[in-house]
């Protein structure tokens, strides 16, 4: 037991969910802090938010799952706020339209810090009461905060890129120096039965459960994601230009939308792609940091091309399992994916942080899968469509959000996160 402010003893446990909270709290607040009012209320495109609505819908969950329901007394900061700041929620009610929330001029910027610290004096008064039937609720929006701190990076990104100047959203933001990349190596793993899932009793969401049983062939992964310089002789090969690499719908989104090459490429002045936008401005092409923000068709084409395959979810989480979640984070300030600072032929390598990776699992639900009751419910299941899952984390993740059970999804279209790739092939 340790004392609280009043001293009445408080379980540790409850001391340290306060202090993350109050820690998760402030970074989103600092990624913040270098922007305009101007910076905070655009939005770039229906898939993204301006970081305004970051900082308020982060507030609105707690406010709505935690503040209303459970502290007496509460007061709503504003009304109309459980309608501006829903994201996707239908069992709480109506939502403003996700395209259009780059039009929500109001409420101003500093109406949103106020609304935050309002929310933050309420959720320290309910921390206080120490009520454990609200700690799985309260950890669940701490995590949720995480997610969409690293939405706030690659959503600044996206519109950064828009802008002819090139803007950086942070000067100091820089790749780093990245360190020759190792040839490419493999590692083998045996066919069996392999337990998937989360396990234990730390947090996870409820999209990593149930655990269960997989039965794998015998796969070999490669140690590294592919790289910058690996993926422009692709480029450079005419891989964009060649239908027959390309699933359907891939070669369909290649052709409307004019890829030439991922997202945020562009040619230097004797034409060929040698920079690329980053949250440090223009920036030469490292060549050899990991290749970003490529799409799941791209990501499949290329490991056609070099004649490899994707790796399943399954067998990524089984070669990641027994490793430490150490790597390249936002914690780490870099803010782009970096070279391998050790490189290796034999081990595997970067399997956290720099890029989420690409896997060929179609994001459903593990065998007894039952979402939570209510709202919160929404948080996992309903998005089990027509996505593909990546796993690992990226150079915008925090390391403390990461684990190898961990499932992101998107679409295969999209390609505005820190997305890359690394390749399996069969034994």
């Amino acid at each position: 037991m340790e004392s609280s402010r009043r001293g009445v003893a408080r379980p540790a446990a409850e001391e340290l969910l306060a202090n993350r909270f109050t820690a998760v709290r402030a970074t989103t607040r600092l990624l913040a802090q270098p922007l305009s009012a101007e910076d905070c209320a655009l939005q770039s495109m229906p898939d993204a938010s301006p970081v305004k609505w970051h900082l308020a819908h982060t507030s609105w969950f707690f406010e709505t799952f935690l503040l209303a329901p459970h502290l007496p007394g509460y007061r709503s900061f504003h009304p109309q706020f459980r309608v501006l700041f829903n994201s996707y929620y239908n069992g709480v009610g109506d939502k403003h339209p996700r395209p259009e929330r780059g039009m929500l001029s109001r409420p101003a910027l500093d109406e949103v810090f106020a609304y935050r610290e309002a929310v933050d004096e309420g959720m320290q008064a309910l921390l206080q009461r120490r009520e454990p039937a609200v700690s799985n609720l309260v950890e669940l929006g701490i995590q949720h905060e995480q997610q969409h701190q690293e939405l706030i990076l690659t959503d600044l990104l996206h519109l950064f890129a828009q802008n002819p100047l090139r803007p950086a959203v942070r000067a100091t933001a820089a790749a780093g120096p990245a360190a020759p990349a190792a040839p490419l190596g493999w590692v083998a793993f045996d066919a069996g039965v392999v337990e998937t899932g989360h396990a234990g009793a730390a947090f996870a969401f409820d999209n990593e459960s149930p655990r269960h049983a997989v039965a794998q062939r015998p796969f070999r992964l490669a140690t590294r994601p592919v790289t910058n310089r690996e993926w422009l002789a692709f480029v450079e090969a005419g891989g964009y230009a060649d239908p027959q690499l390309w699933l359907s719908d891939g070669w369909d989104t290649v052709q409307a939308q004019r890829w030439q090459a991922p997202l945020y490429w562009e040619r230097a002045d004797d034409g060929r792609m040698r920079l690329q936008m980053t949250l440090a401005g223009l920036q030469p092409l490292v060549l050899d940091a990991p290749v970003s923000h490529v799409s799941f068709f791209e990501a499949d084409a290329y490991a056609r091309w070099a004649g490899k395959r994707l790796p399943t979810e399954f067998e990524w989480e089984r070669a990641a399992r027994e490793l430490p979640v150490e790597g390249n984070f936002v914690d780490t300030g870099a803010w782009a994916p970096r070279g391998d600072v050790q490189p290796s032929t034999t081990a595997l390598r970067q399997m956290f942080g720099d890029v989420w990776e690409w896997t060929a699992s179609p994001y459903v639900a593990y065998p007894g899968f039952r979402p939570a009751p209510g709202a919160v419910g929404e948080y996992n299941g309903k998005f089990m469509n027509g996505q593909y899952v990546l796993r690992g984390g990226s150079c915008a993740s925090p390391r403390s959000h990461l684990r190898a059970s961990y499932r992101n999804f998107f679409q295969p279209w999209q390609r505005w996160q820190f997305s890359g790739l690394r390749l399996a092939e069969d034994a």
